[in-house]
């Protein structure tokens, strides 16, 4: 390239989002191309089971910082480098918008929608280029956003996120979903065939725990034996009890002892809600009354209370117990959400973990509709997509915005035989609820019946993606509905919007000044909702794309042809923090059919034509995989 950009690239200044998979191969790609300002940031410590592809990492790292030892293992090979790790989440607020314009480009390696949909708005706000990136298994994605000229990462819905990392599922589970993947871990771990990289316990190398740092150190090294860390066999401890409920509740990897043992990792709670410990003796000498099941429907659409969920562990612990012993001596059971028994121990087991972590628990329903796959991580991959964010990288530097391309990685070829197929940008979408010039929603809802904590939590926070929220009723005297101030609004927590005076036609301004940003919401009150739906965004695309049909001649880009892809749409959640997020990744793409990563499975839909108002094709779905593959599989790094 040229002399005018590589002197560009050893003065200016990158962020690198992510040191998992991803992440370690793309700052060896960086210095080696001749970034010299490289900082980089990650919640994360490493895992035994992050070893077999984040390279940068060895034995003797397990329990530490990925960001800090990603950067003193680069500087060996790049001494001359300049490069500032920090183990923080992205997500502090901290990391401001001034400190996004620090620099001239971010690149993202994450593994998760929430962090992906923060990143992509702290972007727009301090007008810096994006490289979005995901992987999963053998598909992968890049992407460029730029405001005003690109989609950004959420004008196009996304599904929900299958693939999670393990971290996030053993220490620090923050939806549902964490902990509904842990619950099948615990289910293998005690009664099936018991998986290492399906750890369900605390890391006991993590260095943020506690204690005084040599202890650390010493814990880290104590063991030569699988990567470093001792492992337990839950399965003969269970059966060394005779599958005992009451101690299963209460001891190895479940509510009690292993939370107790998490609350000693004082640094994890300092941003974080600290876990409350459950006691099968204390939850038993609850109220009858705290325990009523709430919801209606069916059983299955209930949701049960603690006592409830702890009862429903108990029985299902001993169904499955005398199912084992029926088989005989070694014998395994295979989870499947089809099974009674082995459902309900997920449900309770699921549910428990989210009490402790002060999350809304679920319905049974819920619990089986919600249990996914598990993608694993796959070096080459990363590998693939790491040195096509660094070619996206240097046509951004060098200000070729026109050339910069969606690329798509495939699983197999395409008809043209392809594996990289590159789409051009599609444009903004005007009706973006993030990058519009006047961003703005409609929400249906029930106003006698949705109170101010679910707006916070479910609408603002889990769907719009926002942090700490402020809220305004527009009511000509500004009344503050909900504040970021802790404390400063909780009496209205539990009350219903109705009792502020909200009704059919009220509009909320929601403002998440760290992200800088403003929803305008427009609320409708509707009292004919669908069964178990607590709110409809209105004009919400469906989770499920079209159908897909013959592509649009000339939208599709590759290697100066009109080949086609398969598309993989990359958006959050992933297996490991480098893995991300492609769902629905057998159909192929254009570039309006692409999604960045999060939660990194992302099917995108073309826009609606403005004159026809008809949905733009699809790409022909190429790489139609086995009906088996998409059965509940979790095999997570």
């Amino acid at each position: 390239f040229s002399i005018l950009l590589a002197d560009s690239l050893s003065s200016c200044r990158v962020l690198v989002v992510g040191a998992g998979g991803i992440g370690c191969e793309l700052l060896k790609n960086l210095v080696l191309t001749g970034f010299k300002n490289i900082e980089v940031i990650d919640l994360d410590t490493i895992d035994v089971s992050n070893l077999n592809r984040q390279f940068l990492f060895q034995k003797k790292h397990v329990g530490k910082s990925k960001a800090q030892v990603a950067k003193e293992s680069v500087l060996r090979f790049c001494p001359s480098a300049n490069i500032t790790a920090y183990h923080d989440s992205i997500m502090n607020p901290d990391y401001n918008v001034e400190f996004f314009r620090n620099f001239q480009l971010v690149m993202n390696a994450l593994d998760n929608r929430a962090a992906r949909n923060h990143v992509n708005r702290m972007c727009l706000a301090a007008d810096i280029p994006l490289i979005e990136s995901g992987t999963a298994g053998y598909l992968g994605q890049v992407t460029v956003i730029k405001k005003g000229q690109t989609e950004c990462y959420e004008c196009q819905p996304k599904p929900t996120q299958k693939t999670f990392p393990g971290c996030t599922i053993r220490n620090t589970p923050s939806e549902p979903i964490h902990c509904i993947v842990w619950a099948k871990y615990l289910f293998n771990q005690l009664f099936g065939e018991e998986d290492a990289d399906q750890e369900v316990s605390p890391d006991t190398a993590d260095p943020e725990v506690a204690w005084n740092p040599a202890d650390a150190a010493a814990r880290a090294t104590a063991s030569n034996k699988d990567g470093d860390i001792k492992r337990v066999s839950t399965k003969e401890w269970a059966r060394s009890t005779g599958y005992d409920p009451v101690k299963l509740f209460n001891k190895v990897q479940l509510f009690k002892d292993d939370i107790m043992y998490l609350l000693t990792m004082d640094k994890l709670w300092k941003k974080r809600k600290a876990p409350l410990p459950l006691d099968w003796t204390e939850i038993h000498q609850l109220e009858s009354s705290q325990e009523e099941a709430f919801g209606t429907g069916l059983k299955d659409q209930q949701v049960l209370g603690v006592q409830g969920y702890a009862q429903l562990f108990h029985r299902s612990v001993e169904t499955l117990r005398s199912q084992l012993i029926e088989k005989g001596e070694g014998a395994e059971l295979v989870w499947d959400k089809d099974d009674p028994p082995a459902m309900d121990f997920v449900t309770a087991a699921a549910n428990l973990r989210m009490n402790v972590f002060s999350m809304n628990m679920k319905s049974r329903f819920d619990v089986k509709s919600m249990a996914g796959n598990i993608i694993p991580a796959i070096a080459t991959t990363n590998a693939v997509i790491a040195g096509l964010i660094v070619l996206e990288a240097l046509k951004t530097l060098n200000s070729d915005f026109d050339q910069c391309r969606t690329i798509f990685l495939n699983k197999q070829p395409n008809p043209r035989k392809k594996l990289l197929v590159p789409c051009a940008l599609d444009p903004p979408n005007p009706n973006c609820y993030v990058c519009a010039s006047k961003p703005e929603v409609t929400v249906k809802l029930n106003v006698h019946k949705t109170i101010v904590q679910a707006l916070q939590d479910k609408i603002l926070k889990e769907k719009f993606g926002m942090v700490a929220p402020d809220v305004q009723i527009e009511d000509g005297k500004g009344t503050i509905l909900i504040s970021s101030e802790e404390g400063e609004t909780e009496a209205n927590n539990n009350k219903f919007l109705s009792d502020f005076g909200i009704r059919n036609g009220s509009r909320l301004q929601a403002d998440d000044f760290l992200q800088d940003y403003t929803l305008l919401v427009n609320l409708i009150h509707s009292e004919e909702l669908e069964k178990d739906v607590e709110f409809e965004v209105v004009g919400d695309a469906p989770d499920k794309a079209p159908a897909p049909s013959v592509p649009e001649e000339g939208k599709n880009i590759a290697n100066g042809n009109k080949d086609s892809a398969q598309p993989s749409t990359s958006s959050k959640a992933a297996a490991e923090d480098d893995d991300v997020l492609i769902v629905d990744s057998d159909e192929e793409p254009s570039s309006s059919t692409m999604e960045a990563s999060p939660e990194s499975s992302n099917r995108k839909r073309k826009h609606h034509d403005a004159d026809t108002d008809a949905t733009a094709s699809k790409r022909k779905r190429l790489d139609q995989q086995p009906a088996d593959d998409d059965e509940d599989i979790i095999a997570l790094d």
